[in-house]
């Protein structure tokens, strides 16, 4: 199953870095910097190893609450794990309408509904940024709910504690080295988001396609073949580069 593993990881983080680029994210990164360092976008400038202490504490609360997540939906896995295929194909289902959701297929309610976490003003010091990290992390938006959610209900599916750890600190890395380099390089960050702003609808879209294709693999069950391809071709590559 090593096949499946990496292919997994991969999906993780490229679904962590679809959550930062998603709509209702990205165009909050500035506002979440000033937040966490106290200090205006001028100042983030001048000061870069200040702004680079508090992302990584902003960083690892968010993490924390996504490793959280990961073990939680891990363990539930394994408690039910006689029913696993079934959990796969009904987590597939689940995947699939998230993808159209975000596709714009539809406008459901329960996920459209707002439910982040909104800190009028930030508790003080290092702590203070590591609990909004977490605050964060706990957000369930619109964008990010989708996603996240997919890969909760993937990593259930594997009922293995420390590959669903992985699989949500995979995530997790998705979306912390974007945002660690756009607070230490914000300038340069909020040229480009000028730039693409206009296209963060596609990339919501793009992040609808990833899900839809998540949930057919599930569904068929077809990461097990892909694990069983990827073991069998492997060697045969190995060997061509000898």
């Amino acid at each position: 199953m090593e096949g499946t593993a990496t292919f997994g990881l991969v999906v993780s983080f490229t679904a962590g870095l679809l959550s930062f680029l998603s709509p209702c994210v990205l165009p909050l990164i500035p506002s979440y910097v000033t937040f966490i360092t106290g200090m205006s976008l001028d100042e983030v400038q001048r000061t870069r190893r200040v702004a680079l202490v508090h992302s990584l504490l902003f960083i690892a609360g968010f993490t924390l609450i996504f490793l959280a997540l990961g073990a939680t939906a891990t363990v539930l896995g394994r408690a039910l794990l006689a029913y696993r295929s079934w959990i796969s194909r009904i987590g597939g289902v689940l995947i699939i309408i998230f993808g159209l959701y975000l596709l714009g297929a539809f406008n459901w309610g329960v996920l459209a509904r707002e439910r982040r976490i909104h800190l009028a003003d930030k508790p003080v010091g290092y702590l203070g940024t590591v609990l909004v990290g977490v605050a964060f992390g706990a957000g369930w938006t619109p964008c990010i709910g989708p996603i996240l959610g997919s890969i909760l209900i993937y990593t259930s599916s594997t009922a293995d504690l420390g590959r669903g750890l992985l699989l949500l600190f995979m995530y997790s890395l998705g979306l912390a080295i974007p945002f660690l380099i756009a607070a230490l390089a914000i300038d340069r960050f909020l040229t480009g988001f000028a730039r693409i702003r206009s296209r963060l609808v596609w990339i919501s879209r793009l992040g609808g396609v990833l899900l839809i294709a998540i949930g057919v693999l599930l569904l068929t069950d077809y990461f097990s073949l892909m694990a069983s391809y990827l073991q069998a071709l492997t060697p045969a590559v190995l060997r061509s580069r000898i």
